[in-house]
């Protein structure tokens, strides 16, 4: 995959979780999860969403898939009751219908091809369920890693940039969804709010970072490192700061089988 997504699950939990964990509340709430069903987890990650999942539906109600060994692991680990599968979103081990819902949270990002895997996410989903993705608003300027690509490009103007990502600017959800073949689609903005009490908790786990900013904060040598961290700490509010995170969010109805 080569994006830095191997790396332990711990890493990532430092460096992005502490964000996405909040939204997980707010994305189950939109996809309107409640106890009786059966929901996947696509791109399950560490179990960021899985969590709030069995919390609402129980363990044995919850299944998830990631292409990641390491986290497929993590999950399992966490969570021994859940069916845990190593599986990418476009190719899903199971049934046609057997789910009530099925839930990509920040994983669109990261698919070659959005509209078939959210296609092959609705034929596990029974007519009349729903299907939800969200993804950080990378292209708007409003994701947790905003601040930080700012300072970036100003830093280094050849740095990566993942405006460019699919699902990351208004609509582009809605659109998958609407090419997938799915009806009643509806979009919003999720927003989360994490307090970073000193620079160190904020900075650090950029350096063990997953995904394109980890693998280009490694790939640069210790006095690049230096200077980067300089750049940061001269554009970043003094601490405690708040980083504010919006994601996109989108939902959208199975139709009924012809």
């Amino acid at each position: 995959m080569g994006m830095g997504f191997d790396g332990a699950a711990i890493d990532y939990d430092r460096f992005m979780g502490r964000y996405s964990t909040l939204l997980s509340a707010p994305f189950a709430d939109f996809a309107g999860v409640r106890a009786g069903q059966r929901v996947l987890d696509v791109g399950c990650g560490p179990g960021a969403l899985t969590g709030e999942l069995v919390a609402r539906v129980g363990a044995s109600s919850v299944a998830g898939v990631d292409p990641s060994a390491s986290y497929v692991a993590s999950a399992r680990e966490r969570f021994p009751d859940v069916r845990v599968e190593t599986a990418s979103a476009g190719d899903l081990p199971f049934d046609d219908a057997e789910f009530d819902a099925a839930l990509a949270q920040l994983v669109v990002h990261f698919l070659a091809d959005p509209v078939h895997d959210l296609r092959e996410m609705a034929r596990v989903t029974r007519p009349g369920g729903i299907i939800a993705a969200c993804t950080w608003d990378h292209a708007g300027g409003t994701s947790p890693l905003s601040r930080f690509w700012d300072v970036l490009s100003a830093h280094d103007p050849d740095a990566p940039r993942e405006a460019h990502l699919p699902g990351t600017r208004a609509g582009q959800l809605s659109e998958y969804l609407r090419d997938a073949g799915l009806d009643d689609i509806v979009e919003t903005v999720l927003t989360v709010h994490v307090l970073h009490p000193t620079f160190e908790d904020w900075w650090t786990p950029y350096l063990r970072g997953a995904g394109p900013i980890g693998a280009y904060i490694e790939s640069l040598d210790e006095t690049g490192r230096s200077a980067l961290e300089r750049a940061l700490r001269a554009e970043m509010p003094a601490a405690p700061f708040e980083i504010s995170g919006s994601a996109w969010a989108a939902r959208g109805t199975v139709a009924p089988s012809h």
